[in-house]
């Protein structure tokens, strides 16, 4: 008889939250520069490990463009994973899209099995899987991972059902972060592919659509048909009939009306539709057809506020005082393309300024500011205010109060 495999001795276990980050696209490219790749690669990669310790994880294997992490809190593990993707987001303006390198992160909460410094089981391999549902530049969680940071950060979610993935028994609550508040959107797949709840939900869509479409059409019938009556009441000309009318006297017993001679009579026309031809002929509607129009006019939606805008903004950036700082102005600029801003300058040494916002179709305007030294983000700013015939003007506040604000012309086209 064989001899029983005996049980695993000292295997120690616990429950950790692993952050799973890996490069979109990377074989692809390598392929194209080699060289340029691995550069901003390993830039990245110096950011990810600086927010990771800032956060109080640890990462615990790296291969190839892949990066592992663990952390005691799953709120820390995905406030690190937003602060990551909004550094990268940063850091990647400045290349062309087609070079940019972006991760896709996946956070999960799980058992885990500990070797040496290395974690493994099925904890770990869900986080890897979670980071393939993601985008790049985005972020995906497990069920258990948004069971504990629901209520505690100022996130935005797109649930995407339960998910199977390779080598995974067992299918996975899966959701991704859509916003995270202080980095703006994030990249996210459409929700519930596969499953009776997507369904569910298309077919809800569909007829709310449908609904809304039919209600559309009737209601530019209704206006149409009533137009035409009124047109129709307005044109039709009122003829005069002697013979019926001398007719109708003798029934009525009155002495008729002794008719003239003939003469070139026009038929009798309304007033109104007198106006109406009046102004047709005028080439001008006419005030009496215009006040028997009761529906609204149409709103006409806003051009996109990127078109004819984008180009170079510069001006001054002020930044108000606090206890141990005075007030100071300096000259700034930031790039404006498709509704996007950009930025960053260099302050002083090691300290790098790095500025991204949005401009919305309406001109309303964002912007989140972070300063790094020697690559460690540090203090953060949000800003919101407008764009209008060419001035951009924003204002907002650091964290200890300190006040900001732009004061930008546009100065030239993009390039």
């Amino acid at each position: 008889m064989a001899d029983a495999i005996p049980a695993p001795q000292n295997l120690e276990r616990k429950l950790a939250t692993i952050l799973s980050a890996d490069v979109a696209g990377y074989s692809r490219l390598m392929a194209e520069d080699e060289e340029q790749t691995l550069r901003i690669f390993r830039a990245h990669k110096e950011v990810i490990e600086s927010l990771v310790a800032m956060h109080k994880g640890r990462i615990f294997n790296t291969a190839g463009d892949a990066i592992l992490a663990e952390f005691g809190s799953a709120v820390e593990a995905v406030r690190c994973a937003t602060e990551i993707q909004a550094a990268l987001q940063t850091r990647n303006h400045q290349f062309p899209p087609d070079r940019q390198v972006n991760f896709r992160i996946g956070v999960n909460l799980g058992d885990v099995i500990v070797q040496g410094q290395d974690l493994l089981g099925d904890g770990v391999n869900v986080a890897a899987r979670l980071q393939t549902a993601a985008e790049p530049g985005g972020i995906c969680v497990s069920g258990s991972v948004y069971d504990q940071i629901r209520n505690k950060l100022s996130l935005s979610f797109n649930t995407l059902g339960e998910k199977s993935f390779k080598n995974i028994p067992h299918p996975v609550r899966t959701f991704s972060i859509t916003e995270a508040e202080g980095h703006g959107r994030l990249p996210s797949p459409r929700a519930g592919h596969g499953r009776a709840a997507g369904w569910i939900v298309a077919a809800v869509l569909l007829a709310a659509s449908a609904a809304g479409a039919y209600w559309t059409y009737s209601r530019n019938e209704r206006i149409k048909a009533e137009q035409a009556r009124v047109d129709a009441a307005a044109t039709k000309p009122v003829t005069v009939q002697p013979e019926a009318k001398v007719a109708a006297e003798k029934e009525q017993g009155q002495p008729p009306v002794k008719a003239g001679p003939k003469v070139n009579q026009e038929p009798k026309i309304s007033s109104d539709h007198a106006a109406s031809v009046a102004d047709k002929n005028a080439g001008t509607p006419s005030p009496i057809a215009a006040s028997k129009k009761t529906e609204p006019p149409v709103a006409v939606p806003l051009r996109n506020i990127g078109t004819g805008v984008d180009g170079v903004y510069a001006g001054r950036m002020c930044f108000g005082p606090t206890a141990g700082q005075t007030a100071h102005c300096f000259k700034s600029h930031a790039t404006l393309a498709n509704g996007k801003l950009s930025s960053q300058w260099s302050q002083r040494k090691g300290w790098i300024m790095y500025l991204v916002g949005e401009v919305s179709p309406s001109g309303d305007v964002q912007i989140h500011m972070h300063n790094e030294n020697n690559g460690v983000p540090k203090g953060k700013i949000e800003m919101t205010g407008r764009l209008h015939e060419g001035r951009l003007e924003a204002t907002g506040a650091f964290r200890n109060g300190r006040t900001a604000s732009v004061d930008w012309n546009k100065t030239s086209e993009s390039p």
